[in-house]
């Protein structure tokens, strides 16, 4: 096909002008680089970057958010989130469209050509509402993260309470065992004797099995809590964790607790995470409301025939809203809305009562430890006169042991009510967000 001297020029230069503008436009294009997924596991952090010494419970908590693989892949979430508003902030780019006719035949004397550029001014009105719901879910994204930090660390300090008591309890139960023990071992000699029946020194035999056998289950109850400890904090399961073996979290002020309570969805991150989630709705509601009208693009477009007669003007694109008037979305958008109200309204009365009902067991549990005490009292005051009596040869050694054995159960009691205590407190520190720091940006809370 042959094609006139004039058209070469012209598409020439036009192709000039294409080549120009893809240059420019790659110029500005992210380009692709691989990211390998690692052959082999990562080591597993150090405790001595820490303290040499024995970890308080805030040290744990600070290696915990330090290392803890959990949150460090939940954090990845917020560069998602910012990418995503980054996205969600762009302006929609202009449309660009041409064709040329080159002359064939006829009378004409040059060749013909069409151009025009529009924008979707659809897009330019929703553009507020989906930058506002952008905002709110990366915001939301921020809260859920701090949330389950803070969660995170509420497990660490239950585990660093269960730890410490637990270990107290095994050392009662070690004494306790040793004792049976000893007295198993003498009434098996006696049996063998011919000094003592098997009838008589079954329960003393059965008491001591049973001793045994409490104290494996605390052992290995001991080892798993200690490993999930280890995972908590990012280090190698058979870590040596030095605990503080004092666990002091202060009185309980049940009216502090009370006034915490009523102002959960100013300070909960959960909650505050709900409600940057139904703001974010909100504005998908309005976007969805302005998407009603039809779609429209405006712009402009001119044109030469092939006889050199031009014209130019705007041009108007619309769809007819005759079947769709974005009635379907908006719907959608309606009822997600209602879903995410419900949704935080029953958060919000639930994490109340959990505060209220932990406030009631505590009060429960510290009334019991309050009748135990003097309890306690007299039986260490009743161990101290059998340990005398015992070294005087007053009683027999299955009365000294009855006797110490009575006293540990009540010194189990205690450890154990009082381990149910701190770990009532951690509760209810965790569920009121008492204490932790203020990660949330203050335009979020307000």
């Amino acid at each position: 096909m042959l094609v006139p001297t004039g058209s070469r020029a012209a598409w020439r230069s036009a192709s000039r002008a294409w080549r120009w503008g893809a240059l420019a436009l790659l110029s500005g294009c992210a380009t692709y680089r691989p990211l390998p997924l690692p052959e082999q596991a990562a080591p597993s952090a150090e405790l001595g970057q820490l303290t040499a010494g024995p970890l308080s419970m805030a040290d744990v908590e600070r290696q915990v958010l330090l290392n803890n693989p959990d949150l460090r892949t939940a954090r990845a979430q917020h560069a998602v989130a910012q990418a995503q508003m980054l996205q969600a902030s762009l302006l929609p780019n202009p449309s660009l469209n041409g064709s040329a006719g080159y002359l064939i035949s006829g009378v004409g004397n040059a060749t013909a050509w069409t151009a025009g550029i529009s924008e979707n001014i659809q897009s330019l009105i929703t553009l507020r509402p989906r930058r506002e719901a952008a905002r709110a879910q990366a915001a939301e994204v921020d809260a859920t993260l701090l949330w389950e930090e803070w969660q995170v660390i509420g497990k660490a300090r239950l585990l660093v309470v269960d730890i410490v008591e637990d270990q107290r309890l095994l050392e009662v139960q070690q004494a306790a065992l040793q004792r049976l023990e000893q007295r198993s071992e003498r009434l098996r000699h006696s049996i063998e004797q011919g000094n003592s029946e098997n009838l008589t020194a079954t329960p003393d035999l059965a008491a001591a099995a049973d001793a045994r056998a409490a104290l494996d289950d605390l052992q290995r109850q001991l080892l798993s809590q200690r490993h999930a400890l280890a995972a908590l904090m990012g280090v190698a399961p058979d870590t040596v964790i030095p605990l503080q073996t004092h666990i002091d979290l202060g009185p309980l002020d049940a009216d502090q607790v009370r006034q915490q309570a009523a102002t959960l969805a100013q300070r909960r991150p959960d909650l505050i995470a709900l409600q940057l989630g139904y703001r974010a709705q909100e504005a998908q509601v309005r976007a969805a409301i302005l998407a009603q009208f039809p779609p429209l693009s405006f712009g402009y477009s001119a044109s030469q025939d092939n006889s050199r007669v031009r014209n130019g003007g705007p041009a108007i694109t619309f769809d007819l809203p005759i079947f769709d008037r974005n009635q379907g979305n908006i719907a959608i958008e309606r009822a997600t809305r209602q879903q995410l109200h419900d949704e935080y309204a029953i958060r919000l009365q639930t994490s109340r009562d959990e505060v209220l009902a932990l406030l009631a067991e505590h009060a429960q549990l510290d009334a019991q430890r309050t009748a135990l005490v003097p309890l306690n009292i007299d039986a260490e005051h009743r161990m101290a006169q059998a340990d005398s009596a015992w070294h005087a040869g007053l009683i027999d050694m299955r009365s000294y042991v009855d006797v110490a054995t009575a006293v540990s159960s009540r010194q189990a009691a205690m450890i154990t009510l009082e381990k149910n205590q701190y770990e009532g407190q951690v509760a209810l520190a965790t569920l009121l967000g008492a204490g932790m720091p203020d990660a949330l940006p203050h335009e979020v809370t307000e």
